[in-house]
């Protein structure tokens, strides 16, 4: 891969990855209700979760949609119905006490899982792929994935600890439950992208 093409990639998945989005609402609300330790599943999900959407979406998994135009848009109301019942489960989210390890943070096969049904993640996907790859070769493809694995994780990770040190702020349960509905609100404010026209 050219060393300009580079840079731009790496550029991409920072700009990309740090920005709010589904991902990275929900890892500051995890952050916040259950702590950094406690979210690491959830992180590793996102990170290799998002890189096996990359590989597979540059393999050709994208030209199923050009295929069949059905499966994009049944893939826009799973997406939006998930997120909706996300928000819903943020926004309900009771307060950890101190000790308390009844909470439960998403999984790694959540996180990871999420992928398939994130707007964001399918417009990076696609992008990183279709922009950044020098040809279509595999080698190509893994090396946007690898680049993204290294640049992906460190990112949602500060998320995750805003939302651990905003947590000293949200002591008691009616600012807890005002910032996990601002989460929920904020997640749902990022399903815009997938009403607009294509």
């Amino acid at each position: 891969m050219p060393y300009e093409l580079l840079t731009a990639l790496v550029g991409f998945c920072f700009a990309s990855s740090i920005t709010p989005g589904p991902n990275n609402l929900m890892l500051m609300a995890s952050g916040a209700n259950f702590g950094f330790v406690r979210s690491i599943p959830h992180m590793l999900g996102i990170g290799i979760g998002f890189v096996l959407m990359v590989i597979l979406v540059g393999i050709g998994l994208a030209q199923i949609f050009d295929s069949y135009p059905i499966a994009h848009t049944i893939l826009k109301v799973a997406s939006v119905l998930y997120m909706l019942y996300l928000a819903y489960k943020i926004a309900t989210a009771a307060p950890a006490t101190k000790g308390d390890q009844t909470g439960t943070p998403m999984t790694f096969l959540q996180a990871a899982s999420f992928q398939w049904v994130n707007p964001k993640a399918w417009t990076m996907a696609i992008t990183a792929v279709t922009v950044y790859t020098a040809d279509t070769s595999l080698a190509s493809i893994l090396i946007v994935g690898a680049v993204f694995g290294a640049i992906n994780l460190p990112c949602v990770s500060c998320w995750t600890v805003l939302g651990q040190q905003m947590a000293r702020i949200l002591t008691n349960p009616t600012r807890l439950r005002a910032f996990n509905v601002s989460m929920a609100l904020l997640l749902i404010a990022s399903l815009y992208p997938v009403f607009l026209p294509q």
